[in-house]
């Protein structure tokens, strides 16, 4: 029902997605850590979209990685990667890709585009993999937090 109503409203123009700036603000205020494990270890900067397959070299596109997940993710579809290693992205995560995703449907004026004409396209992400149901909550996570945080909330530091 909620996804109903927010199509209808963006599609209508009653609605509006929201800018990615809430999402640059999550790489801010997190400590630099691997969106994917959260090791601080060896990191590098990974494309959600990557640019081999179209993703923008833009900052909405770039988050942080260490060096083995981004090398095992490589050129693949972050759902696609997610899939091969049976997780599900964070909230967060999930979140950033769905509006980089949207945004390039919005530019290339694919809104409109039937889904089964839309698979057949070659875009630069894969629409079957978008998800239609999610694990049960109390397994979702909002964003991979750094090995510090995690110290610090087990020894009750703030």
């Amino acid at each position: 029902m909620i996804r109903a109503r927010l199509f209808k409203g963006l599609t209508t123009g009653k609605m509006e997605m929201r800018t990615l700036y809430d999402d640059e603000k999550v790489k801010l205020i997190y400590s630099q850590a691997c969106c994917y494990c959260g090791t601080t270890e060896a990191l590098s900067i990974d494309h959600l979209i990557p640019q081999i397959k179209g993703g923008a070299d833009y900052s909405d596109n770039l988050v942080w990685a260490c060096r083995s997940c981004n090398s095992s993710k490589r050129d693949r579809d972050l759902l696609d990667w997610c899939q091969t290693k049976n997780t599900f992205p964070s909230i967060l995560l999930l979140r950033r890709y769905m509006k980089l995703v949207a945004r390039y449907c919005e530019e290339h004026e694919l809104l409109d585009t039937l889904l089964a004409d839309a698979l057949k396209q070659n875009l630069p992400f894969k629409l079957q993999l978008l998800p239609y149901s999610f694990p049960a909550l109390s397994t979702l996570v909002l964003w991979v937090p750094n090995k510090q945080q995690e110290s610090d909330a087990s020894t009750g530091v703030k």
